[in-house]
Formats: structure tokens, sequence, C-alpha cells
């Protein structure tokens, strides 16, 4: 059961809120006691309700703000309103207001999943006398706990020992803990104290919860699996109590929010299926977690927001773009659609033809290309038409250097020639840009100019050797026949040294053709 004491009025509008509630179909008036002649009209109104509780608590001029109102109510239905009724009557004269002449309003209300009621007195006695009003809220706990027959001080210790039972990290988890058990909790001076209704009701030394703290509370599945359930909910619900209640009901979750009650900073988990407590902020962020916008309005947000990512940035490619989506909404571009949760919207023509641009640039300029044949190789390589927006660099990163290594070995043979072969093996193609040769690591994006970088080229030339026949060294023949390959041994693709990729007959312009490129 739980009495929920309402802010008080000048203007007793607490009657023309149950009334409205009346005539919405969704509240009747339970009982009507002490109002007079008013009790004896076939029909009354608010104003006609209002008016007597005014002149009832003008009988104290000093009390300006004399409307008592107070919400009771019990766990879904195990109450009926005869049975609230019979409570309220116990719990006004406790409170003090119970005087013979007191005058009262009930209203039962029916548009939630608990019985409820309303009622409505002034704070002023049938003598003219202030009804004490002094640490009201701790009384009225104090009263459905007397009324109820509970012993907190029994049932404390019960909720402490079953708290112990669970895995936190730190005091600020206990105290979420304990929240969720219906207490107040606080540390001072190497002591928690623990209370209910304003009254402490067991005091603890801070080690004895401090020895049972754990450094992980919750495993990476159940991490993923909250995330989910907290989306999924989230999104079908309409704001936060909807959500906490859908959270408790099927799943056993305790949220606890710090700050203000309109503007939460952040929130604690509390399991109480795997008893464990957490941080909130490492499972959804607290901005995330009560964004209650709908799966258009949230799509329409990220629609907008990479609109002002590619405006600020031109360039930006579909990675960056992605980082910072992934970061900000947990989605990501891909096919020319944004995804989100396995749902999916399309993304703007413009803004995907455009990102498909950068993403082919930042591919060139992944390559470092320091001068305009190298930018101009790359981009034919890309398929990049502006090639004006690629940024030419002479930065060099370690990798360059040790794939510099690699080749210096490779040209470290005393053979007058390297054969294809011997440069694929180490992941290099041999390319002709600009008037000067190149080794390129595609995979590693490496430009490396072997003619700046002394290295002897003539070694990529193809030397006919001489034939000897009948003991007599003579010239190759030239012509049709002497071109002609020895045959490849089958499975093995374009042979073994596979000479055609590297230097044959210096015929670089037919390597340079972007069409042979493997990538």
């Amino acid at each position: 059961m739980i009495a929920t004491i309402l802010p008080s009025s000048t203007s007793f509008h607490a009657v023309g809120y149950n009334e409205r509630k009346v005539a919405k179909g969704v509240a009747h008036l339970l009982e009507i006691k002490n109002f007079g002649a008013v009790e004896l009209l076939t029909r009354h109104t608010a104003t006609d309700l209002v008016s007597y509780l005014q002149t009832y608590s003008s009988r104290n001029s000093r009390i300006k703000k004399a409307q008592f109102h107070v919400a009771v109510s019990c766990r879904g239905h195990e109450k009926t309103e005869e049975e609230l009724l019979d409570f309220a009557h116990e719990y006004m004269k406790e409170m003090g207001y119970g005087n013979p002449g007191q005058p009262m309003l009930v209203y039962a209300h029916t548009d939630t999943d608990n019985t409820h009621i309303h009622i409505i007195t002034s704070r002023i006695a049938p003598d003219g006398r202030k009804i004490d009003h002094n640490h009201e809220r701790v009384r009225s706990q104090q009263v459905i706990d007397r009324l109820l027959g509970k012993d907190n001080k029994a049932k404390v210790k019960e909720d402490f020992a079953e708290a112990m039972s669970y895995r936190f990290s730190s005091i600020t988890q206990f105290k979420a803990l304990m929240n969720s058990l219906g207490y107040e909790c606080y540390e001072k001076n190497g002591t928690v104290s623990i209370k209910r209704s304003g009254t402490v009701l067991m005091r603890i030394p801070l080690t004895e919860i401090s020895a049972r703290y754990e450094t992980r509370t919750f495993d990476k599945k159940r991490r993923r699996q909250l995330r989910a359930i907290f989306m999924k909910y989230r999104d079908s619900s309409a704001d936060r109590a909807e959500l906490m209640t859908e959270l408790k009901r099927k799943f056993g979750i305790d949220l606890v929010f710090f700050g203000k009650s309109d503007f939460p900073y952040g929130y604690m988990i509390i399991d109480h299926n795997t008893k464990s407590v957490m941080n909130g902020g490492k499972i959804l962020s607290i901005g995330e977690l009560l964004d209650f916008a709908t799966v258009d309005e949230r799509f329409a947000r990220m629609d907008s927001f990479i609109d002002t990512l590619l405006s600020d940035n031109p360039k930006m490619s579909i990675v960056e773009l992605n980082d910072r989506l992934s970061r900000k909404y947990r989605a990501y571009v891909k096919g020319g659609r944004i995804w989100r949760n396995n749902e999916s919207r399309p993304i703007k023509p413009f803004m995907w033809e455009t990102l498909k641009r950068n993403n082919r640039i930042a591919w060139v300029e992944s390559f470092r290309p320091s001068t305009e044949a190298e930018r101009d190789f790359l981009c034919r390589i890309g398929k990049v038409t502006y090639v004006d927006k690629v940024k030419l660099t002479a930065e060099k990163y370690n990798i360059y250097y040790n794939r510099l290594t690699d080749l210096r070995q490779i040209f470290s043979t005393e053979d007058t020639f390297i054969p294809g072969s011997r440069f694929n093996e180490e992941g290099f193609r041999i390319w002709n840009i600009g008037g000067d040769n190149y080794a390129v690591d595609f995979h590693s994006k490496i430009l490396i100019n072997l003619d700046a970088e002394g290295f002897d080229t003539r070694k990529l030339r193809y030397r006919k050797p001489d034939i000897v026949k009948n003991n007599t060294k003579v010239k190759a023949k030239t012509g049709a026949a002497s071109r002609i390959r020895p045959m490849r041994d089958v499975g093995v693709g374009h042979g073994e040294k596979r000479e055609w990729e590297v230097g044959y007959r210096g015929d670089y312009d037919r390597i340079d053709d972007e069409n042979n490129l493997k990538r």
C-alpha cells in the first residue's frame, strides 16, 4: 500500500482535477462527507464543492494553502475500492483528519492498472486550528506501516541480507540496490545508514560492504542481451515510466536514476535474475535510453545528421561516416541504405553518390601519392574523375621503409635479370608511372619509385640468351618464331616466373593499362 501526499493549493484545484476525470468516465465520487447542504444536491458541480471547502477553511484566515490531497493505491487489484475506502478512514484518522465534522471527498480512479483513490480535505480542523503538517510524509509512511502491521526493523535485516547476496562494485551501486528495495541509503564517516519513512533502521560499517565489491558484475553475453532488450522496449514504450514497468514485469530488471526527476544524469541497472548491479552507461547512455522517438523519426534524424557531416566535410568517406554514425546512433551506411537494429531506410541518392566518390578518393589518398604522375596513375586505377580533389603528400610511414628494405633484398642478387615471380612473391607489381619504374604493393598501399631510390632497374629488363648449337654460340633468331614462349606447366597460371608481368621486351605501355590490374 502506498500513500502519496500531493501538492497543496489555495484554490483546491484537486477538486477540478478529479471532477474532470469523472466527466471522462475514468473516475467516480466514492464518498462525500460533512459537506452540509451540498450533499443534498441531486447533482453538484466542482464549483459547489470548491466553494464549500473555501468557506469551511476561512475559519482560519492565516492558512493560505488549505488543500490536503493524498492518493492511496495498492498493488494491482489486490484491494477493492471499498477496502481502500476503509483503509483511507483509518489513515486519515491517524494523520489527524478524523475529527467529527471534517469535510472529505474520496474519488476512485479506474484509468491505471492498480486500484487507487484520491482523498481531498482541508488542513483546517472543525474548531479552526491548523492540523499538524510537520514531517507529514514521514508520518504518512509510518502510519501505513503500522496499519499494515509491518515490522520495519525486522524487514530491513532481511532486505540487507538479500542485497549482500548481489554482485556490486561500489557503494554507489549498493545504494542503488537498496533504493530499488524501497530504502534510502547514505554513507558518512565510514558508516552506511539505511532508512525508510524518515527513520534510520540500520547502520553498518562501510568496510563490511566494501569487502563484497566485485570488479566484474556482468559478462559480455549478458551486456549484449541487456542492450538488445533496452533498445527494443525503449522503441515500443511511450515514456520512462512505461519502459521501467515493462523491464520490471518481463525481465525482473529495475532502473534506478540519478539527478533531477525530469533530467536524470545517469542510472543503475539492477538485474534481479543474475543478482547483479551495473552502471547503465556501459549498456546504453542515458540519452539513448530515454530517446523515445519513433523509428521513422530516428532515421530522419540520422539522414539530417549525414547531410550536415557532408556539408562540413565534403570529402568524408563511408568509413569515417560510419564511425560517427556508430558512436551517435549505433547505425551504419551500406549499399545505399542506413542500417540500424536490422532495420534500414534508403539514403538520399546524391549523398550516396558523394560517399562513393569520396571512398574512391580516400582509396587513392591511402597510397599517399607525392607526385601528379602517381596521383593520375592511382586515379585511373580507382576510377576517380575528380583528380584535383586528391591531396598530394610527401609523408612516409614506417611500412614504406620496411617494404623498401624488402626491395633491397630482392635487388641484392647478382643476377642480371630479376623475374616477375620474385616480386610477386613479396607482394609487389612493377609499373611504369610517368617514365619512372615503380614497385607497387596494393595490399599495404605503398608506391616506391625504384629510380628515385637508386635501384638498378636494368635488372627488370629481359635479355635474350645466346643459343648453343653444335658447340657454336649463335644469336637467337629474330622474327615470329623467336617470340614463341615455352609451354607452361599445367595448373600454374601464366608460369612460375611470369616474366610477362615485369619488363618483358620493355613493353611498359601494356603493363600500364589499368585493365591488367587485379585488385
